[in-house]
């Protein structure tokens, strides 16, 4: 169970190499022990760590290789042509900036509805030579996550023993779901200047590590994505060979960054803030980043799996008991939304709709 807590917590800001891939959970969903064994070892790693790896997965290499190849070819073009698809909205292409409230990395992205319709419509300033060359190689590798995350949801909601395990995946499966695909290219710092040359991408300021407690901090370490959660239900992660990721995990009572090794042939599997409300904090919603440290240029896809923005987002009633009352208040999709396009990304944005946070929780106990 996740509550707010006023203890302060010492972390660790950037781990020793000893901690790489430590405490990091593997899931083979090729389920060698059973379906029942399975659905366990999924629900005990939300539970865990809101984080794991999963292989065996049974996504064909193809739609994974044809993206990547799309977004290598789009990344390369002239920076003038890649603005065709930007500025983001916050869909579309965008370059340093994230989202509206100041917050910067290192790299260039796209940003992308998952909806056909959507795709169609930006694919038009990707790919201007043949936009529905684009959007087929987007809607491939989107269907296949989609049919992924909906299965590893219901292994989730069978090993949480929820009467319905389709719950969450249902408002994945809906047509007017609200997902999104994100493929971020993070550029090596030889690099960085051809960026610096458009001045959109311009940065003002260096992106470095600032260890919160003064700890361990590492020399010449690049932000390329800054600490943050998902919002979403589920988060699907896939990269080339070029590690990066880090994910904030426990270690003896204290929170620790822990590089996560690439590995291109799995998914990693994220919880997002709403599972972890849905559940009434039994599942985690974990914290990471990346660190645009290598010499490489690391490239990255990640299907954020959301329900629809009418979807009422409230703990289901088997993981509320006297012992473990509800946690947060009933919110909307579109509400929360709303939110965290409000607040800075490393926010901690569930907490605001945890009951007795303000006057919109309190009594809220329905």
């Amino acid at each position: 169970m996740v509550v707010p807590s006023t203890t302060p917590v010492v972390r660790q800001e950037t781990p020793p190499p000893s901690h790489d891939g430590i405490g990091i959970p593997t899931v083979d969903l090729s389920a060698p022990g059973g379906r029942g064994a399975l659905s366990r070892q999924v629900a005990r790693a939300c539970a865990q760590h809101g984080f794991f790896r999963a292989v065996n997965h049974g996504v064909a290499p193809g739609p994974a290789a044809r993206l990547d190849a799309a977004a290598r070819t789009f990344f390369a073009l002239a920076p003038h042509n890649k603005q065709r698809a930007g500025p983001p909205s916050p869909l579309g292409y965008g370059c340093r900036s994230i989202g509206f409230n100041g917050d910067a990395g290192e790299l260039e992205y796209l940003l992308l509805h998952a909806n056909p319709a959507a795709v169609a419509h930006r694919a038009r300033s990707i790919d201007t030579d043949d936009p529905s060359r684009f959007s087929n190689v987007v809607n491939e590798y989107v269907g296949a996550m989609r049919q992924l995350a909906c299965e590893i949801l219901d292994l989730l909601g069978e090993g949480l023993g929820l009467k319905d395990p389709r719950s969450f995946s249902r408002l994945i499966a809906d047509t007017d779901s609200d997902s999104l695909l994100r493929i971020n290219h993070y550029p090596p710092p030889c690099a960085i200047h051809k960026l610096d040359h458009d001045s959109q991408c311009r940065m003002k300021n260096s992106f470095r590590i600032v260890a919160g407690n003064g700890a361990n901090q590492s020399a010449g370490a690049r932000i390329g994505f800054g600490e943050h959660s998902d919002p979403q239900i589920l988060s699907l992660l896939r990269s080339n060979d070029v590690d990066g990721l880090q994910v904030l995990l426990n270690s003896d009572g204290r929170e620790v960054w822990v590089q996560v090794p690439a590995d291109p042939s799995a998914f990693f599997v994220n919880v997002g803030d709403l599972l972890q409300a849905f559940t009434n904090g039994k599942v985690i919603s974990v914290r990471h980043r990346v660190i645009a440290s290598s010499s490489r240029a690391r490239l990255s896809t990640i299907y954020f799996a959301a329900p629809p923005l009418h979807a009422r987002i409230l703990a289901l009633p088997e993981t509320v008991t006297a012992n473990s009352p509800r946690q947060y208040r009933p919110f909307t999709w579109a509400e929360y939304k709303k939110t965290m396009y409000s607040l800075r990304l490393s926010h901690s944005r569930l907490n605001l709709f945890h009951i007795g946070h303000d006057d919109h929780g309190k009594g809220e106990q329905e």
